[in-house]
């Protein structure tokens, strides 16, 4: 029996990679210094993993910005506005379009925009979306993963496992840039090149290359299907003398089984975390020539591995198997966990010993070998941590359940329909067409951050953290009102994470200091641990909301963050059903929104970047989350008077399957990510006749580029030949806590002068 691992956290422990990437961006740094780093960080990666006796160890999954970028510039696949970058771009060409493709390219009398990017499956990792033509063609442009290998292999020998997206998914995870075809057709002409980078790392001496195939675990077509079976024949036709392995991950297989376990490769992983019910059908399918790769251990979570449970996956697996078939993993990459448990030194004892990071993980793996060769007392350890954490009470307030019982329909529905409200706030707020706002937070310079850090250390009272924090929030709402922004923000200064915020003050969770997983690129977040039964013992933000209103005549948003997405970015209880977790933080929501209500504040922004995020892989699951998710936001947001306007906002989604339940939520102004897209997104709101109100964003927050005014003009002239024009809000595409002042400023002056425009061009019926 072998272990191995399909993926590594890549930003260092203490975000190494994340620092040297914007010393770079920010020219503080030359491109050697980025390598060293890089360097580094690989070498430590595949010396942790060699130390807790991994038998096969991968390469290729570090990168600087994303690994679906990564293939793009391998492949060749870079988008025709890149070409003048190939040309004129000095110094390091290749990472520089690279970082081009990721971030957007302005300067050298360029303005490039950068590439989609959406979310990796239901995780809240972000992936560059590879863009395809009718006439796309396909070459190695880029020699990352054979360099990659042969530093693997230097350090590892035969152990290093190159690892690459699939080519499968690879497609269907990109999307088509003109009509007249569909991405999954150029399946034939991608195949050639993944034979010729197989058969090259072959040459070089790999053993096993691992093919990353998430859309294998999804619903397929039949023509999606036919493309599988079609790669991997392909492949296996013109490849030997290496070993395939083609990991899913994320969901079963169910009626791809078939199909999996008989395409002609080496071994197949499957997620026996999300699924453990799917492993009876793949032991009663599986040919006599396939390894069979388990993961058992959760990639995605910081819960400490059930031993016995994983056990008896395995002890089936080799049972039928032997155990020269069996691998024994992780559920997927452990990129979607934090590093090491190891440097948390502040976290209660008790619940420390529930937890597991990804090195932790990677030795649950190694001693789930012993275990099964025989060694009982690894597993007696684990039995006492489990019983430990069930009987907790740390973990269970049985006044939380009785409260989450006690929930009835009443309780998730507003006073009056959506046109009736509408008037009122009409009347009460008095907002121009195309009213001007922004999603919520503002830049966090270093003085901001140093901030906080000085008051953790003791360098400042809380009197004068607060003090600097009015005065920062005093100043931003006056530029705010200089530049004509119709419903203003407070900034968010005292905020250091969306979720981390609320997570501190509510009961039921607990905080790491180094638990940072990334996010996209360079942004790493720290997800809070759900470990117990979720209450809210105070207000959250009702003193610096009223703060910020008593500063000024406008209207100013009370700015929180919805159920659903503070449960799909914390690390959750796996001991309890989700949709119970989040009703327990939706009542605590709820609360806080009444409180916001009670002290004056007449618009509130219910954030739900996540809600799409969370929507299971299969069709036939979706239903079921949708109503509980639905329904949790609008308890959040149904105990106030018709006349507080509720927003909402939401994160790179894709809504066509899913538009009636956000019309469902029943917000009154929806605000979502479409300028990457070109207003793209839209369409399914205009196809549902979407009755409510609609912030489209204009400029793309996640990149440094400063769009012009004339841009948004040509934006908000699409949404409104699609939407009606007296439902439109004007704002950026996402909060803008991670941009710099310069540019953030430049683009809302813009973006305020877009509005002024459309005010004039556009007419409430439509296009003048």
């Amino acid at each position: 029996m072998q272990t191995h691992n399909l993926g590594y956290p890549r930003i260092g422990n203490q975000r190494q990679l994340k620092k040297a990437s914007e010393q770079y961006w920010s020219g503080k740094i030359d491109l050697d210094e980025l390598k060293l780093v890089a360097r580094t960080l690989k070498e430590d990666n595949w010396q942790t993993q060699l130390d807790t006796g991994i038998d096969l160890i991968p390469c290729n999954d570090f990168s600087f910005y994303d690994q679906m970028l990564d293939m793009s510039l391998m492949l060749g696949v870079i988008p025709e506005r890149y070409s003048p970058v190939l040309t004129q771009v000095k110094g390091n060409l290749e990472l520089d379009l690279y970082f081009a493709m990721a971030r957007g390219y302005q300067k050298d009398g360029l303005d490039i925009t950068a590439m989609e990017m959406t979310k990796w499956l239901d995780t809240n990792y972000h992936y560059i979306v590879p863009e395809f033509t009718a006439k796309q063609q396909f070459k190695i442009f880029s020699e990352k993963v054979f360099g990659e290998y042969n530093a693997a292999k230097q350090a590892l020998g035969e152990k290093a496992k190159p690892v690459l997206i699939g080519p499968v998914s690879y497609l269907l995870l990109g999307k088509e840039k003109e009509q007249g075809f569909e991405r999954i057709d150029h399946i034939k002409d991608l195949i050639p090149v993944y034979v010729e980078i197989i058969n090259r790392l072959k040459q070089q001496g790999a053993e096993w290359i691992q093919f990353d195939e998430p859309t294998l675990a999804l619903d397929l077509s039949k023509k999606e299907k036919e493309a599988f079976d079609y790669a991997y024949r392909a492949i296996a036709n013109r490849v030997s003398g290496v070993k395939l392995l083609v990991a899913t991950y994320f969901e079963a297989l169910l009626d791809n089984t078939a199909l999996a376990v008989n395409l002609p490769v080496s071994a197949l992983h499957i997620d026996l975390v999300r699924a453990p019910e799917q492993l009876d059908e793949v032991l009663a399918l599986i040919p006599a020539n396939l390894q069979l790769s388990l993961g058992v251990v959760d990639g995605r979570n910081v819960w400490k591995n059930d031993y016995e449970k994983s056990l008896g996956l395995i002890n089936k697996a080799v049972e039928k198997l032997g155990a020269d078939r069996v691998f024994i993993a992780p559920s997927c990459s452990l990129l979607h966990s934090p590093i090491d448990l190891e440097f948390e030194t502040a976290i209660d004892p008790e619940i420390k010993n529930w937890m597991a990071f990804a090195k932790q993980k990677l030795i649950e793996v190694s001693e789930l070998k012993q275990i099964a060769e025989g060694n009982h007392d690894l597993l007696r350890l684990n039995k006492e941590a489990a019983e430990s954490r069930r009987t907790s009470q740390k973990v269970h307030k049985q006044a939380v359940k009785d409260r989450v019982a006690a929930i009835t329909e009443a309780d998730a529905t507003r006073n009056s329909a959506f046109p009736v409200r509408q008037q009122l706030h009409h009347e009460r707020f008095n907002l121009p067409a195309f009213p001007t706002t922004t999603i919520g937070s503002f830049p966090q310079t270093d003085d901001i951050r140093q901030l906080r850090a000085r008051l953790k250390k003791g360098e400042l009272t809380i009197a004068q953290y607060e003090k600097a924090i009015e005065d920062a929030t005093v100043e931003v709402i006056r530029w705010q009102e200089e530049i004509g922004l119709d419903v203003l923000v407070h900034g968010e200064f005292e905020r250091n994470d969306m979720v981390e915020y609320f997570g501190e003050q509510l009961d039921g969770y607990l905080f790491t200091k180094n638990g940072w997983v990334q996010s996209y690129g360079s942004r790493c977040v720290k997800p809070p641990v759900i470990y117990g039964d979720i209450s809210r013992p105070a207000d959250m933000t009702v003193r610096w909301i009223t703060f910020a209103a008593q500063q000024t005549n406008k209207p100013m948003k009370g700015m929180l963050t919805g159920p659903v997405t503070i449960l799909q970015w914390s690390f959750v209880r796996d001991d309890q059903p989700r949709d119970v977790t989040t009703n327990q933080i939706a009542l605590a929501i709820r609360d806080e929104v009444a409180a916001l209500e009670k002290a004056g504040i007449g618009i509130i922004q219910i954030d739900e970047a996540a809600i799409r995020e969370g929507l299971p892989l299969r069709k036939a699951k979706q239903p079921h989350y949708l109503d509980w998710a639905v329904k949790a936001f609008r308890i959040t947001a149904s105990g106030v008077e018709d006349k507080t306007q509720i927003h909402t906002h939401m994160c790179y989604s894709e809504f066509n399957n899913i538009i009636e339940h956000i019309a469902a939520m029943d917000a009154d102004v929806i605000t979502i990510e479409t300028s990457r897209s070109q207003m793209e997104l839209l369409h399914a709101f205009a196809h549902f006749e979407y009755p409510n109100e609609i912030g489209p964003g204009v400029y793309d927050i996640h990149s440094p580029r400063v769009p012009a005014t004339d841009e948004m003009v040509s934006l908000l002239t699409k949404a409104a030949e699609l939407l009606p024009a007296q439902n439109l809000w004007v704002n950026p595409d996402c909060g803008l806590k991670t941009r710099k002042w310069p540019e953030t400023k430049a683009a809302l002056i813009n973006m305020v002068s877009a509005a002024r425009q459309a005010r004039e061009q556009i007419s409430v019926e439509g296009i003048v």
